[in-house]
Order: structure tokens, then sequence, then C-alpha cells
């Protein structure tokens, strides 16, 4: 990639080239495993489709379609993202940037993974085609394993499950298999996150090691024995899991060097 190229062109550009090469990955695994469907199917799930379940999507029954109130909520969540990003603009000009940055980071989330991407998957599900939101309420989660395994990004869970966790289970044993699947998808993070900033190379490494051994954690018998893993002790644990280490996620020099001179490029600040 070219040097002159900002450094969150080249985030977006390896983040990308990822995407849609386990696009192409999926897609071929579930032709080869006998899954046929319509050209129009084939392209909507490369082109117009974030999710990774490609069998579902290309072969699954049709799904009752979302009522008016789903769509209501999904619409609410993106437009509520894009206010969010417009009113970055509305900030004193001398804020400090970790601000402009987390609350940026904040809108395009909720304007893209809960906005966007549930509107896509109101709109597949109209038309008959199985592609369940990616994120299914993930506050409501009361376990690290929840939260990660059916709440948050279902896509990558799709991903990892199959193609890393399945494969590795067999041969490494539940555990070790378990940490496999969160430390390469922090090396995944640290490429797309601190090899373009620059820096804070290992902080995304370091927090999805945490989630994996908070998961085996909460399923031990000590963590059984004290309320892990449901209730409310549940829930605060993963909070707390999910919430202290997440600086070394989204560390400082990916928020100062990308994030904010993207939301910069948007016109957002």
């Amino acid at each position: 990639m070219p040097a002159a190229w900002p450094r969150w062109l080249v985030m977006w550009t390896l983040a990308g080239a990822i995407y849609a090469a386990c696009k192409v990955v999926t897609s071929i695994a579930a032709q080869r495993a006998g899954v046929h469907a319509a050209w129009w199917r084939h392209a909507g799930y490369l082109l117009a489709w974030p999710g990774m379940d490609a069998t579902a999507f290309l072969a699954a029954p049709p799904p009752a379609p979302p009522a008016p109130a789903e769509w209501a909520a999904a619409a609410a969540k993106l437009v509520a993202g894009a206010t969010l990003l417009v009113g970055l603009g509305q900030l004193p000009a001398d804020s400090p940037s970790w601000v402009l940055g987390w609350l940026g980071m904040l809108a395009l989330i909720l304007l893209l993974h809960f906005g966007v991407f549930h509107v896509l998957s109101c709109a597949w599900r109209q038309v008959g085609v199985d592609a369940r939101p990616l994120m299914a309420a993930p506050l409501r989660a009361v376990s690290v394993a929840e939260f990660w395994g059916r709440r948050w990004n279902t896509a990558y869970r799709d991903l990892t499950h199959r193609f890393l966790f399945r494969p590795l289970r067999p041969r490494l044993g539940l555990a070790p298999a378990i940490i496999a699947g969160f430390v390469c998808s922090g090396l995944v993070h640290d490429l797309v996150i601190s090899v373009p900033a620059g820096g804070g190379y290992g902080g995304p490494t370091g927090f999805f090691t945490v989630q994996g051994l908070a998961l085996l954690g909460e399923r031990s018998a000590a963590g059984r024995r004290v309320g892990l893993g449901h209730g409310v002790r549940g829930r605060i644990f993963t909070i707390a899991m999910l919430v202290v280490p997440l600086p070394a996620l989204f560390h400082p020099p990916f928020v100062e060097r990308i994030v904010v001179p993207f939301l910069s490029a948007l016109g957002a600040i």
C-alpha cells in the first residue's frame, strides 16, 4: 500500500481484504458441502450481507418476516448513530481527541453494526432469506460466553466456530481451543488496528486473551460456585471483563491516529 495513504485508509483496506477473503471462503465451503442457490442469493451473500453463515443465507427455509416494530427499532438505531455522528461537529473545538474518538466509535458502531446491519437483516428476511441479526441484544448477556457466542457480531462467531474452534477442539481439547480462538481474534484485530496505527501492538491480542480466560473462569467450578455465568453476578462480571480491558483493544494510537483523522475526513469533526 502506498506510503502516502492515510492510516485510516490502510485500516479500511486491510479490513476490507480480510472480510472479502472470509466471504469467498465461506461461500466456496457452502458450495462444496452441496448447498445450491440461485445466482442472486450468491450475489446477495457476497455483496449485500455482512454475515458469515453462507449455508443459512443460501439454503435455509424462509424465516418469518420481521414485525413492523423490529423495522422501527432497526431504523431508530440507524438514525441514532447518524445523529450522534453529526452531533460530534457541535462539540467544542478544543475537545480532547480521546473524547471525540470514543464518541465517534460509538456513533459508527451504532450506525453500522446496530443500524445498517439490522436494516439489511430485516430486508433479507422480508424477502424470505434467512439473515438473522448479527447483534442480538448484547446488553442482555449475563456471561462472557453468551456475549461472544450468541449476542455480539455473530458473523465472526460463525466464522471462527466453523473454521477454527471445531477443527482444533478434537486436537487440543476444549479449553485450549477456546483460548486459540480468542487469541486468533486478537491477532486479526492487531493486524487491522495496531499495524495501521503504528502502535499499541499486542493490546487487542491481550484484550481477547482476557476474554477467553474470563470465559473459562466463569465455567470453572470456582466460577460457578460464586455465581458467574448467570444472574446479577454474571452480568456484573461480564460488564467488568468487557469494559475494564477495552482501552487495550481501542488503544490511544488507534484512537488518535486513525479514528480522529477518519472522523475529520468524513467531515464529522
